[in-house]
């Protein structure tokens, strides 16, 4: 029997919120964070975002980091992210733990690339800032923050990214390569995302409607969220009480498109039930499922059917809160990791958004949300590539 997966602490912050309590807050409330564009410098601006309600220079203020220094938002989400889920476990502890941080980003410093590029043509004043581009430094830029991680690793897979770091946290841990792992990521909007989910139109001018059949698009978000993961040895010795177990997790490409869902799902189908095979759950188990649900025509109608096929006649309530948050790419799969993880520690569903038109080619509406008591909560983050990741939470007692 493999060793179990505890979480330990959980930090976020996205469009509805700095930190869990904002965040729940919102999500029972009903309350989002979809607004027009604020702090990226764009034409673009009859496109809604979910953009974090601060700017790069008030997240260095609440950070301590020097305004002036060679930053990224990709970099300073993740700061603010990784310091409250570290906070909540108790990390650093006194026990020499070995402690990994493992961050997914597919846009690292790009908004500073973009800022910057004439000037590293023509100037060269701003080259400090070519080397922030690359994925991999705002994952540097985030440990040496810190100053406490002994390996470091960026995950890079599209919207499936930060679900793909927590995975890959849990296989270190049982591998035994680290004793605790902060997993997750960030990603900031830039004009390179906007402009290039508008060329491939699919970018809602409203509020997205995910699940509904007059959807039009998705909206595009923006965050950074962290898992403290660790087994139960560990958090014993530490005197830490997990929040819940990471009971499963799978990862599945269908490989049918560079950018769209196969017709059928199948990706993701496999993804659903390898997550819940790896948990040894039955379908039934499942208490709620947070739903990639990007609001597209495409995506939802692909996940929908994928989630009837591995569900049947019994579906449990599905819903996406990427009408909270926009989708934040990368960052994705951190951001409604926590959600699940307030949904299964607070008892509720997190209500869909905007929802009026049941899908005709589905058998189910998403939840309208409520109380409830899910022991186990799937959560879906599937990436362009059909690079299509589940991971299943479930509560420890």
């Amino acid at each position: 029997m493999q060793e179990e997966i505890f979480v330990t602490g959980a930090g976020v912050i996205s469009a509805i919120g700095l930190g869990r309590q904002a965040t729940l807050a919102a999500l029972r409330e009903g309350r989002d964070g979809i607004a027009p564009v604020r702090y990226l410098k764009t034409s673009r601006v009859e496109f809604p975002v979910g953009e974090v309600k601060f700017s790069n220079e008030e997240m260095c203020r609440l950070l301590g980091v020097p305004e002036a220094g060679v930053t990224t938002r990709t970099s300073l989400m993740g700061m603010i992210a990784a310091r409250e889920a570290l906070e909540q476990a108790r990390l650093p502890g006194d026990g020499g733990e070995r402690v990994a941080l493992i961050s997914g980003t597919t846009v690292g410093g790009m908004d500073k690339s973009e800022q910057y590029y004439l000037d590293f043509l023509e100037n060269d004043s701003r080259n400090e800032y070519i080397s922030a581009h690359d994925c991999g430094a705002c994952t540097e830029m985030i440990a040496d923050y810190f100053g406490l991680f002994s390996m470091v690793e960026t995950i890079s897979t599209a919207c499936s990214s930060a679900a793909n770091a927590i995975m890959t946290g849990a296989l270190l841990l049982r591998a035994g390569r680290a004793d605790v792992v902060v997993a997750g990521g960030s990603e900031c909007i830039t004009k390179f995302h906007l402009n290039g989910f508008n060329t491939l139109m699919i970018l809602d001018r409203e509020p997205c409607r995910p699940f509904d059949a007059g959807r039009a698009g998705l909206n595009l978000g923006e965050g950074a969220a962290y898992l403290v993961l660790e087994s139960g040895a560990s958090a014993r010795r530490r005197g830490v009480v997990p929040l819940c177990r990471l009971s499963g997790y799978a990862n599945a490409s269908d490989a049918f498109h560079q950018t769209a869902s196969s017709p059928g799902g199948d990706g993701a189908y496999l993804s659903m039930t390898g997550a819940l095979a790896t948990a040894g759950l039955a379908p039934g188990e499942i208490g709620y499922i947070n739903a990639h649900g990007t609001g597209t025509v495409n995506n939802d109608l692909s996940e929908g059917l994928a989630i009837q096929r591995v569900f049947g006649e019994r579906v449990p309530p599905v819903s996406s809160t990427k009408a909270f948050t926009g989708h934040a790419t990368s960052a994705a799969g951190g951001v409604e990791a926590v959600i699940s993880i307030l949904a299964l520690r607070h008892g509720f569903i997190p209500p869909n958004l905007r929802f009026s038109t049941p899908m005709p080619e589905l058998s189910f509406a998403p939840a309208a949300g409520g109380s409830a008591a899910p022991r186990h909560v799937l959560s879906n983050s599937f990436g362009f590539g059909g690079n299509d990741t589940s991971l299943i939470f479930s509560k420890t007692d």
